[in-house]
C-alpha cells in the first residue's frame, strides 16, 4: 500500500480555499436571499449595496432580522419552559384533595352511620382522584396556552423577517441585482 504525501503548500492552499468560501458568504446569503449582479458589480460593490439595503430595510420595516431570529428562539425556549412548569404543577396535586376528601368523608360518615374511618378512606380516595383529574386538566390547558402563545410569537417574528426580506430585495433590485429568496 502506497501513501501519498501532499506538499505543505498544497495543504495550505486547500485550507485557505475552505476559509475563503466561508468568508465570501454575503450578507444577503446569510439571510437566505440570493442576489446576482445584473451589471457585473464587483463583490466589494455588492457588499456595500447589501449593507445599504440592510440599513434601509431595517429602517423602513422596523425589523432587524437577526434580532427577530433571536426573539423566535427566545419565544420557543420560553414556551418550552412554561410547558415543563405546567407539567410539574400536577405533582402533589392529589394530596390536598385526599385530605379534603377524608375530612368530608369523615363528616358524612359521622352524620350518616357513625363510622368515620371507612367514610374517611372513601372520601380520601374520591378526593385524591378528583384533585388529580382537575390538576391534569389545568396542566393540559396551561400547556396548550403556552404552546399557542409561543407559536404566535414565532409566527409574528417570521412575518417580520419575511417583510424585511421583501424590503431588502426591493432595494437590491433597485440597485440592479437579480434577487430570489
Amino acid at each position: 500500500m502506497k501513501h501519498t504525501i501532499l506538499p505543505a503548500t498544497l495543504l495550505i492552499a486547500l485550507a485557505s480555499t475552505a476559509v475563503a468560501d466561508d468568508a465570501s458568504k454575503t450578507l444577503a446569503s446569510t439571510l437566505d436571499i440570493y442576489a446576482f449582479p445584473k451589471d457585473g458589480q464587483a463583490a466589494e460593490q455588492q457588499s456595500k449595496d447589501e449593507a445599504a439595503c440592510y440599513d434601509w430595510a431595517t429602517a423602513n420595516t422596523g425589523t432587524d432580522p437577526f434580532a427577530a431570529q433571536k426573539d423566535q428562539a427566545a419565544a420557543a425556549q420560553k414556551a418550552e419552559q412554561e410547558v415543563k412548569q405546567a407539567q410539574g404543577a400536577t405533582q402533589g396535586a392529589g394530596a390536598g384533595g385526599a385530605v379534603k376528601g377524608a375530612a368530608a368523608g369523615a363528616l358524612i360518615g359521622e352524620i350518616s352511620h357513625g363510622d368515620t374511618s371507612e367514610s374517611a378512606a372513601i372520601g380520601a380516595a374520591v378526593g385524591l382522584v378528583a384533585s388529580r383529574r382537575r390538576a391534569r386538566e389545568a396542566s393540559g390547558q396551561a400547556q396548550q396556552q403556552a404552546v399557542a402563545q409561543g407559536n404566535q410569537k414565532i409566527e409574528a417574528s417570521a412575518e417580520e423577517i419575511d417583510n424585511f426580506k421583501k424590503a431588502f430585495s426591493a432595494c437590491l433590485e433597485a440597485k440592479d441585482y437579480l434577487v430570489k429568496y
